[in-house]
């Protein structure tokens, strides 16, 4: 066993983190589950999400046969939703051509939707202590400081050395203990911001310590300014209840339910007329705010409407109506659950 490993195993065994409600498990779902919860997001708010699901979904074949809107109703907060998607997709997907029977190939893992490389890996190692090397974004982090690689890690040829020292360093015995270890390390110790590098167990052979580097390593992704767009939020509100209306299963919040928008509002009369078959009065305007994607940032300005007259055709496929309170559990994205909650307790939108 090389130092490296030697050192985060006897690490993680001391200080890892072994209370996680996934760890303790060879389950491949429950593995598969939590590993999807935890791309791009943080431990403390994927575990109450992974216990509600895990209670309605607690396998293959009730993930499988759920209603979409039932599984995105409970990823709704947590973000990235095409995980919630794909992860749907993926269990229908094992009922199909594994006869609902969590594949233990590799190739088979990294063929269902929404599992690239690294997660097949962590599946696996921990599922079915196999030797795969993993590299998700605290994995990488660890290894650009220790090995005092340059470059932006997403860049191709960066991550293809990050990748070959990731398969050097893999154990021969002790793999679930070195992946979590790696994890640990890379998630409690070495951070992002204000890395903890007195408590770190490779800090005698870390090269960006060596060089008071540890600021600088990662290379930051190369900043450009991110596209601006805007969109108009209508919240229409008729006896009690607000409309949602579903939207498109491709693009962003793909499948959620949300707040109609429009774009121009000198016509929003006539669009909801046209629309909805509904008669509103002149809005008032809610404070404008940003939500921030990876890859733009977006302006939205909710607009409110008293309905006065609703078609009996108004609630159509793609269309509901519900209270604030009833609204706020439905599959809803971060900013019309924002929109919801200024409006049910006055808390002020960002």
């Amino acid at each position: 066993m090389s130092n490296f490993a030697s050192l985060i195993i006897t690490w993680q065994r001391q200080h890892g983190r072994h209370d996680l409600p996934w760890q303790g498990t060879r389950d491949p779902y429950c593995v598969w589950v939590s590993e999807i919860m935890l791309q791009q997001t943080q431990v403390s708010t994927v575990v109450p999400y992974y216990q509600r699901f895990l209670a309605s979904f607690p396998d293959i074949a009730s993930l499988a046969a759920a209603d979409e809107d039932a599984v995105l109703q409970h990823w709704s907060g947590l973000g990235y939703y095409s995980r919630a998607r794909n992860l749907h997709a993926a269990a229908q997907a094992i009922m199909a051509r594994h006869a609902g029977v969590f594949p233990h190939d590799f190739e088979h893992i990294l063929a269902l939707p929404g599992i690239g490389r690294s997660t097949a890996a962590a599946i696996s190692a921990f599922a079915f202590g196999e030797r795969r090397a993993i590299l998700d974004g605290n994995v990488k982090r660890v290894f650009a400081r220790y090995f005092g690689i340059e470059g932006f890690t997403g860049d191709k040829r960066v991550e293809n050395m990050l990748w070959e020292q990731a398969e050097a360093l893999l154990p021969q015995r002790g793999i679930e203990i070195y992946t979590q270890a790696l994890m640990d390390l890379g998630a409690t110790l070495c951070t992002r911001s204000r890395p903890a590098c007195a408590a770190c167990p490779l800090r005698s052979d870390c090269s960006a310590l060596a060089q008071n580097r540890v600021k600088e390593l990662p290379t930051p992704r190369p900043k450009k300014a991110l596209p601006q767009r805007a969109t108009t939020m209508l919240v229409l509100r008729h006896q009690g209840e607000i409309l949602l209306e579903k939207r498109p299963p491709s693009g962003i919040w793909g499948g959620l339910w949300s707040f109609p928008e429009i774009e121009d509002m000198t016509d929003a009369a006539r669009f909801c007329d046209e629309r909805f078959g509904l008669t509103v009065t002149a809005g008032t305007t809610l404070p404008a705010f940003d939500h921030t994607f990876t890859h733009f940032k977006l302006r939205i300005m909710p607009q409110q409407f008293a309905v006065t007259h609703a078609l009996p055709h108004a609630a159509q496929p793609g269309q509901m109506w519900l209270t604030l309170e009833d609204a706020l559990e439905a599959a809803i994205p971060t900013p019309a659950r924002k929109v919801l909650l200024a409006l049910l307790h006055g808390a002020k939108l960002p």
